[in-house]
């Protein structure tokens, strides 16, 4: 069953959240009428910031200022986290609610754990449909976070009007190893716990390596940070809001509806695949010698 989505967004109003925590749940699940749902929603242009970064960086933290930020403005905020699964149980590790505990009984504030459930992209399938659902319901602000690093960057930058990556000075050779991908996505980047020693020969680092990669276009913004001491985060809200003026223009719009209708078409064409039925068949023809993986796929092609 699902509600009106007048109820959910006099629930969000009200600062209740029920109704839309029970029907994030119900499009999590693939509930019967998913689909006619999802078609009748109308999103406002409510920003999506994805936030991103190595475990350790301090996102939550920084989401948190930045909730709190927008709260004292009279802002709703909406917040995403997506968790690894359990490989047990295939739920979310509940960890970024406890970071953001201040936050989570506020009437201003949703803050929703999800489990990537395995999927690669270190988001949620889901996620497309539930920041369309969340743009549709009164909030002013959307945070996605991710799960780390990796695929899961570029995947939210897919998603999010804005991608902020979030580094620490002693990342260095995680910005060596992911740089190609972190330099195409990122819209701005943070250095967090910038009152560590040598974070500002790290800043000078990434803006040098930044000018090296990206010459022919506008270099992304470095913010330096310490979250927990709430340093740095009027200039990361303007930076946001900034960036928030850029995503309404047209080509740029164009853009991310078209990667977003790419992912929805995906999702839709591997749903009638049965995995288990192909693993049964994989099972039974993998020892043999003649076995090719790219004839075995083409079964399943066409």
């Amino acid at each position: 069953m699902f509600f009106s989505i007048n109820d959910i967004r006099s629930g969000v109003t009200k600062g209740d959240f029920l109704l839309l925590a029970k029907t994030i749940t119900n499009i999590e699940n693939k509930l019967q009428g998913t689909d006619l749902f999802l078609e009748g929603l109308v999103p406002e242009k409510a920003p999506i910031i994805g936030i991103t970064g190595p475990p350790g960086a301090g996102k939550s933290t920084l989401i948190a200022q930045l909730i709190g930020h927008w709260v004292r403005n009279q802002k709703k905020v909406a917040v995403l986290s997506v968790d690894p699964s359990s490989p047990y149980h295939q739920g979310a590790i509940l960890g970024d609610r406890i970071r953001m505990k201040d936050w989570y009984l506020n009437p201003q504030v949703f803050i929703r754990s999800l489990a990537s459930r395995g999927h690669l992209g270190g988001l949620n399938s889901s996620m497309i449909e539930l920041t369309t659902l969340l743009q549709s319901v009164g909030f002013d602000y959307i945070i996605i976070e991710t799960v780390g690093v990796g695929q899961s960057e570029v995947e939210v930058a897919s998603l999010a009007d804005t991608t902020v990556v979030v580094l620490v000075p002693e990342a260095g050779d995680e910005v060596q190893m992911m740089k190609s991908g972190l330099m195409e996505i990122a819209d701005l980047f943070v250095v967090n716990k910038s009152d560590r020693p040598d974070a500002q020969t790290f800043a000078h680092h990434l803006q040098q390596m930044l000018m090296d990669n990206m010459q022919d276009t506008v270099l992304p913004k470095v913010i330096n940070t310490v979250a927990s001491q709430g340093l740095g985060i009027d200039e990361l809200v303007l930076a946001i809001d900034a960036e928030k003026l850029k995503s309404n223009q047209i080509e740029r719009v164009l853009k991310l509806r078209m990667a977003k209708l790419l992912q929805l078409i995906l999702a839709n064409r591997m749903k009638d695949i049965n995995q288990q039925a192909i693993k049964e068949d994989l099972q039974t023809t993998f020892h043999n010698e003649q076995f090719n993986l790219f004839s075995f796929a083409k079964k399943y092609l066409y």
